[in-house]
């Protein structure tokens, strides 16, 4: 099989389903760098007096993809919309991590249906990770025929062609790669923000977690060359943004893949960016097999570099961890924990958990309640289990009951509410920095932010502070959010 596919007939003769076998090898191919990214010049044109929609689905990466495909079509002319009905072209950027993301997404598609028959020159496109599935492709094909265009997670640098291909055929054009994946740079974007920006240091994950479709659906890892991100940094550190987050699969496996770097990690990196002038710089999201010494001591040093950490632990139990494939113990885990803690003693930790994994037994459940009460989490995303269609887990009997699952859940996240109200109440009557990100979507007469530790601050104040790092004191500190007052007089607004 060719690693593109193009196809205006029946996809399943040419989809290569994701391999585990296969996708354990891939280590072995190289990598290849694109830096000569450009619009064909006849496509450089066609969205003049256009206008597009992308409704994305899913973590910062499809957020960071969004900004990518937004930026290919302004650069061929089109104009954001966000009216269904005033678009000519709307791309859905799709998640695969949980059944229910899916679900959204197919019932959403099906909505759609109604405006394709009353636009049929719409251009309507499925892309994201849920598009490197073949089941889903499948689907799509078998019961969507409104939608016109298919395309996946490495391919986004095709969307000009794919979208001329889209716009005069009148079969629905698929092209998803079943190769790993390359590295574009150069690629245009429309960042969603303007103080506030995603930059991708990596691409891919190698972890194979026996629950996750990620190094499937994302390929292997490959990191981007340090001098690349520090530019990008540094161009947006010009701009005036105030706070930039480093994104990855697994940030922390940042450099391994690099042969002409020799021990060079995400410590080196952000050691490089520490210096830069933007006030804030997270990462995320982080694994806890590849988070190492050097990257603590330099988290350490403080500076620009935000006192929050998101570490997911799954699960409890080494035993689970095992069967899920993470690559640590519960034992390590607790000791990167109590090490990141001690060498920044400020910082707030959230974390991941999957309750109901296959053959977790009642005592693991416990194990799991245990670490949260050492670790005392500030927070965190909290889940049933649900098997992905293609991950080995999805061939182990899912045998926990949904009612022993919910109550495992709903017993899980009163813990988790406890310590996250215990860790905000420790900010009543403090005074913090918030970066103004807005207004608050329950009150626009409120303003919302984050402190460098992530917690949500919400208080009034003039809409010239948006984008702008004040004072705030906090007068109300509740379990999810903390409530205060812009201290005006300890600063000036620009």
């Amino acid at each position: 099989m060719s690693e593109q596919t193009s196809s205006k007939v029946d996809f399943s003769k040419y989809f290569q389903p994701p391999s585990l076998k296969d996708a354990r090898r891939r280590r072995r191919q190289a990598v290849q760098i694109i830096n000569d990214f450009s619009i064909p010049e006849d496509m450089a044109a066609i969205g003049r007096g256009k206008q597009y929609l992308i409704e994305t689905y899913g973590c910062q990466m499809n957020e960071h993809d969004t900004e990518v495909m937004a930026g290919i079509l302004e650069k061929m002319g089109y104009h954001e919309t966000d009216d269904p009905k005033l678009a000519d072209v709307i791309l859905i950027n799709t998640c695969a991590i949980r059944e229910n993301a899916e679900n959204k997404v197919f019932g959403h598609i099906g909505t759609l249906k109604t405006l394709k028959l009353e636009k049929p020159g719409l251009i309507l496109g499925v892309c994201g990770c849920m598009a490197q599935e073949e089941v889903v492709v499948n689907k799509i094909l078998a019961k969507h025929p409104q939608v016109d265009l298919i395309f996946g997670t490495h391919n986004i640098h095709r969307l000009p062609q794919l979208l001329k291909e889209a716009l005069f055929s009148k079969e629905m054009v698929v092209e998803v790669w079943s190769k790993e994946g390359d590295i574009v740079e150069n690629l245009p974007q429309s960042r969603r923000g303007h103080f506030q920006a995603w930059v991708n240091i990596m691409y891919g994950c190698d972890k194979f977690c026996t629950y996750c479709i990620v190094p499937y659906t994302r390929g292997k890892e490959r990191s981007r060359h340090p001098e690349e991100i520090v530019q990008e940094v540094r161009e947006l550190a010009r701009q005036g943004y105030k706070e930039i987050t480093l994104l990855g699969q697994n940030v922390n496996a940042y450099g391994k893949d690099l042969p002409d770097l020799e021990n060079y990690g995400l410590g080196n990196l952000m050691d490089e960016i520490r210096q830069i002038g933007i006030p804030r710089v997270r990462f995320t999201t982080s694994h806890p097999k590849d988070f190492d010494d050097h990257l603590i001591e330099v988290l350490a040093k403080g500076g620009n570099l935000c006192e929050h950490i998101h570490l997911p632990v799954q699960s409890g139990s080494s035993d689970i961890l095992k069967i899920m494939g993470r690559g640590y113990t519960r034992e390590r885990y607790l000791e990167l924990f109590h090490k990141i803690k001690d060498a920044v003693p400020n910082a707030s930790f959230t974390t991941d958990i999957i309750v109901g994994f296959p053959n977790e037994t009642d005592e693991q459940f416990e194990e799991t309640l245990s670490l949260v009460r050492e670790c005392e989490f500030d927070g965190g995303f909290t889940f049933i289990y649900s098997p992905r269609a293609g991950t080995p887990a999805a061939r182990m009997k899912d045998n926990i009951p949904m009612d022993v699952k919910k109550e495992r859940l709903q017993r899980l996240n009163k813990l988790m509410d406890e310590f996250s109200a215990k860790s905000n109440a420790k900010y009543q009557d403090q005074t913090v920095e918030v970066l103004v990100e807005g207004e608050s979507r329950k009150n626009p007469e409120v303003l919302s932010g984050h402190t460098r530790t992530n917690k949500v601050v919400n208080f009034r104040g003039p809409k010239s502070l948006i984008g702008e790092l004040v004072k705030v004191k906090i007068t109300n500190a509740k379990m999810w959010s903390l409530n205060g007052e812009w201290q005006e007089e300890t600063q000036g607004v620009r």
